[in-house]
This record gives structure tokens, C-alpha cells and sequence, in this order.
């Protein structure tokens, strides 16, 4: 009997077993991460290597490093599948915050877009099989198998805290992630150096088929001179921002996912936080719909500024004069009403009395990491700007609306990131402030002839138990309006930042480059410079306003 007193101690120390693990974490995250930057500089030296002619690594070159790690990531990922459906136990914990359903909704809407891209460049690259190497029919094609496989490998396990093989899959889930990247970094070259050319008036076959560098490697003349070889070819060149924005929006649950290997969650704390399904009735309904319309209506003007903006910038002077000026009014329009916007939703929250979310949520701090890092890209692009108009001559009237766009450029990133950022951390709808006192109680009765001789309650929501009420008579309920037209207005904000930030992915996502068509920036830089700082700027800039868009469905979803 002394023997088993003595022994149930011993024995309950056992369930924190995890302490191993856990010191353990940081070493297998760091051999993961340097897994990852290794890899990751290999496929960018290649990749920027491949973009220059006078450099000898071909796009060959290029697209074996890429198919050979879209199969080995595939082939981890079915290891993963595999592994976690026999065992048991490999998934204890899910993570809530973890891969929203309109995360995972645009991940397929860009992986299907992605595979028409695939079947356009198959298309293009058999047009002239016989001067192509294999490798780049086998590219497009390894490419549409490892999303069909990533996307559903993201869909059902985008919220999984695994606890069986943590190092290995550490690595495999970075090294899926860096696969993504390097494929990002391909397409994002590709496109840039396609558009730069394009308004050089060079031609732009780089990663794409080169006639000169392709003939001397296979001898022979692979020029796209059929129709539907062209057709093919524009396709998929129309068809890359979805494949890049694809490509991102996997790293960031492939990133969230990273984080959760291992990670434990308890009961009382696994379903706190934030609700990613609100209730059907008040998805669309609680809004002034002032926001809705209004944001529809600068998102079909925008539409058609850049619809105008393609058909007349690069003709004559006096036509690429008028679409620069009607494009950067509408983007003036847009960006000031943006930031107005932005200020006063963060107004309405210095009046709201949510408690802060100050859990662990590896989610949302990817998110701000994102939205601020991202914006970086088009802040280094409006101060160059800046500096170009005030330093160099002459100083026009484009001159100046090219300024107090990039003026407020600045303003409009700072302002939404705030707001944005301080919607993510807002607790809950309903939620009071930790330090708040504790509110009186107050009676409610059914009858509302008796209302008039009682004190006034606080203007919380209140209701009658059943039990103590006939059925016959009315229950009286009040609602907090305050509240509520706060979140109305909060809902509008979002959803009117929300559209508006979908036409500005827009244009330049699909070949606006103001940047070349106004000569200030190329003639106070010089145009090889000016070119290197939006190829890599601007790419960043396009992802900031597809993540804001994601940011603003959830802030609209929470508010």
C-alpha cells in the first residue's frame, strides 16, 4: 500500500510530456528555415539569372529547378495525407483562426485560373514542339498536378496543429512553401520583364520563348507566327495574376500551418476568439448599403478608366497625355475617398468599448506582418516619384497630379493598415473591456404599460424568460443602437474598402504601368534603373491590395 501512495506521484508528472517537444521547437523550426533560405536562394539566382540575355542560364534552366520541386512537394504532401489519415492521433488539436473559408474560397478561384493557365502554356509551348526542349511542355503540366494536389491538401488541412513527425514536417511544410515562392518569383519575372519590354517596344521573350537563345540551343526557328499560338501566348500572359496571387495566398496558410506543427491548444481556449461563420441573415443585411453602392460604382468607373487607359496610352502624345491624366484622376478620387474612409472607421472605434484580442493567433499576426511588409513596395515607389517631380523638370500639370497621387499613395496604405489592423484585434461583437464595472441589474417586464414607471435600463440587449411570460403576451426586447449603427457603418467601411482595393489590384495586376508611360520617373532615373524599382516594388504592391482584400472580408465578417 506505501509502495502505491508513493508511486501515484511519480506517475502524475507524465502528462506534460510535451516539455521535450517544446524545447525541441526552435531547433526544428531553425533546420526547417534553413532549409528553406537555401533552397529559396538557389531558385532566385536561377530565376534572376534567366532574366538577363547576356547571362548564360537559360530558361531550361529554370523550368527543371521548378518542376523538380513542384514533384517533391507533391510527393511530401501525399506522404503528409497519407500519414495523417491512418493515424489517429497525428491531428489532436485544429486551429480556428486558421484557413478561413474565403481564404480557401480564393485559393481555388486562383488555382482554377491557374490551370487554364497551365493549358495555355502547353498550348503556346507545343505550337513549335519540334525547336522546344521537353521540359517546358512538361513544366506547365507538372505545374496543374501539384495545385489540383495542393489546393485540396490546403482545403482539408489548412487548420491542423500536427504532433506526429514535427521535424520532417516542419521542413516539408517549408519546403512547399518555398516551392510557391520560387514559383511566384518565376511568373512576377516573367510578367515584368514582358510588360517592360512591351513598353520599350523590345521584344519581350525571356522566360517565355526566345527565338534567338532557343534557336542556338535546339537549331532551329521557334517564332510564334500562327494565330492560335499568339492567342495561347496572350492568354497566359493575361492569365499571371491570378497564378501569382495563387502562388501567395498558399505560402500564407502553408506559413499558418508552419507555425501550428505542434502546437498545443486547450479545451477553453481552442474555440476562442473570433468566429469565421456568422449567421447567414446577418452576412448582408446589417449594412446602410451606402459602402456597397458606392464602392460598386468607383469599381465600374475604374473598370473603365482602365479600359480606356489600354486603348489610348502608347499611341500618339496628345492620347497617352489624356489616359495618364483621367487615370491618375480617377486613382486621386479613389485613394482620397480611401483614406477618409479609413480615418473614420478608426473614429468609430475610439468609441467603441470591445475588449482587445490579445490571444495568441499566429493568423493575424501573419496578417499584420503582411499588410505591413507588403506595403513597403508601393511606399518605395511613391517616394521616388516624389522625389522625381519636386528635384527634376519640368513641372507640369501631370507632373503634378503624378505628386499628389503618390502623396496620397502614402496616406491611403498608412490609414487602411491602421484600421485594418485594429479591426483584426477587436474582441469579439458583444464583447465588453476587461477593466469595465459590472453593470446593474435591471427588471423587464412583458408589459409595456408598466415601462413608463421604472427607471431607464442600460440600452443592452434583454429578454424575457418563456417561462415567466403567457403566451399571449408580447416580450419586450431592446437593442443597443448605438452599437448598431456603429456596426453598420463599420460593415460599409469594409465592404467600400474592400472593392475598391479588387479594381486597384486591377490595373496593375493586368498591364497598367503609369510608371513607363510618364516620362518623369525614366528621364530623372534613366530607364534601366527605373525599370529594377518597379519590376521589384510593384509586384509587392499588387499582393498588398489582394491580402487587404482578404483582411477587409474578415474585418467585415467581425465587425
Amino acid at each position: 500500500m506505501p509502495e502505491e501512495l508513493a508511486a501515484g506521484p511519480r506517475e502524475s508528472p507524465r502528462a506534460p510530456r510535451t516539455g521535450p517537444r517544446e524545447v525541441w521547437k526552435k531547433g526544428g523550426r531553425l533546420l526547417s528555415v534553413l532549409l528553406a533560405v537555401n533552397v529559396l536562394l538557389l531558385a532566385c539566382t536561377l530565376v534572376s539569372g534567366g532574366a538577363f540575355n547576356k547571362v548564360a542560364v537559360y530558361d531550361t534552366d529554370v523550368f527543371a529547378l521548378l518542376t523538380t520541386m513542384m514533384l517533391l512537394a507533391a510527393l511530401w504532401i501525399g506522404f503528409y495525407l497519407l500519414r495523417t489519415a491512418r493515424c489517429a492521433d497525428a491531428v489532436p488539436y485544429r486551429d480556428a483562426h486558421a484557413g478561413p473559408i474565403w481564404l480557401r474560397g480564393g485559393l481555388v478561384l486562383f488555382g482554377i485560373c491557374t490551370l487554364v493557365m497551365d493549358v495555355f502554356k502547353t498550348g503556346y509551348y507545343s505550337s513549335f514542339y519540334e525547336c522546344q526542349s521537353a521540359i517546358k511542355i512538361l513544366h506547365p503540366l507538372t505545374q496543374a498536378v501539384f495545385v489540383v494536389i495542393q489546393t485540396y491538401f490546403l482545403w482539408v488541412s489548412a487548420k491542423d496543429c500536427v504532433h506526429v513527425h514535427l521535424d520532417l514536417t516542419r521542413c516539408g511544410l517549408m519546403f512547399t512553401l518555398t516551392t510557391n515562392l520560387a514559383n511566384w518569383m518565376a511568373a512576377v519575372v516573367d510578367e515584368s520583364v514582358h510588360q517592360a519590354h512591351s513598353h520599350s517596344n523590345a521584344s519581350h521573350a525571356r522566360l517565355a520563348a526566345n527565338p534567338e537563345r532557343v534557336g542556338s540551343q535546339a537549331g532551329g526557328d521557334c517564332a510564334c507566327a500562327t494565330t492560335v499560338c499568339q492567342i495561347f501566348e496572350r492568354g497566359y500572359f493575361y492569365l499571371y495574376p491570378f497564378n501569382i496571387e495563387y502562388s501567395l495566398f498558399a505560402s500564407t496558410m502553408l506559413y499558418v500551418m508552419w507555425k501550428n506543427v505542434g502546437r498545443l491548444l486547450a479545451s477553453s481556449t481552442h474555440g476562442h476568439g473570433h468566429g469565421h461563420t456568422p449567421s447567414r441573415g446577418s452576412l448582408f443585411r446589417e449594412t446602410f448599403f451606402v459602402g456597397p453602392v458606392l464602392g460598386l460604382m468607383l469599381f465600374l468607373v475604374g473598370l473603365a478608366v482602365f479600359i480606356i487607359y489600354e486603348v489610348q496610352v502608347g499611341r500618339d502624345g496628345d492620347h497617352t497625355q489624356q489616359a495618364l491624366v483621367i487615370y491618375y484622376s480617377f486613382n486621386i478620387a479613389c485613394l482620397g475617398l480611401m483614406t477618409l474612409v479609413s480615418l473614420s472607421g478608426s473614429v468609430i472605434y475610439r468609441f467603441d468599448h470591445r475588449a482587445m484580442d490579445h490571444h495568441k493567433n499566429p493568423t493575424r499576426t501573419l496578417d499584420v506582418a503582411l499588410l505591413m511588409g507588403a506595403a513597403l513596395g508601393q511606399y518605395a515607389i511613391s517616394y521616388y516619384s516624389i522625389v522625381a517631380v519636386v528635384v527634376g523638370v519640368p513641372r507640369d500639370t501631370l507632373g503634378a497630379l503624378n505628386l499628389a497621387h503618390a502623396l496620397l499613395m502614402i496616406a491611403q496604405h498608412t490609414f487602411q493598415n491602421v484600421f485594418i489592423i485594429e479591426s483584426l484585434h477587436r474582441g469579439p461583437p458583444g464583447a465588453e473591456p476587461h477593466d469595465a464595472p459590472p453593470k446593474e441589474p435591471c427588471l423587464t417586464f412583458a408589459n409595456p404599460d408598466a415601462l413608463h414607471a421604472l427607471p431607464t435600463c442600460p440600452p443592452t440587449p434583454r429578454s424575457v424568460s418563456p417561462g415567466l411570460v403567457g403566451p399571449q403576451e408580447a416580450t419586450a426586447t431592446f437593442l443597443a443602437p448605438r452599437a448598431h449603427w456603429r456596426r453598420r457603418c463599420l460593415k460599409d467601411i469594409s465592404l467600400f474598402l474592400l472593392l475598391c482595393n479588387i479594381v486597384l489590384w486591377i490595373m496593375p495586376a493586368f498591364g497598367a504601368r503609369p510608371h513607363f508611360s510618364n516620362k518623369v520617373e525614366v528621364d530623372f532615373y534613366g530607364y534601366s534603373l527605373w525599370a529594377a524599382i518597379v519590376n521589384i516594388c510593384l509586384p509587392f504592391g499588387i499582393f498588398y491590395r489582394m491580402h487587404a482584400v482578404s483582411s477587409l472580408l474578415e474585418v467585415y465578417v467581425l465587425a
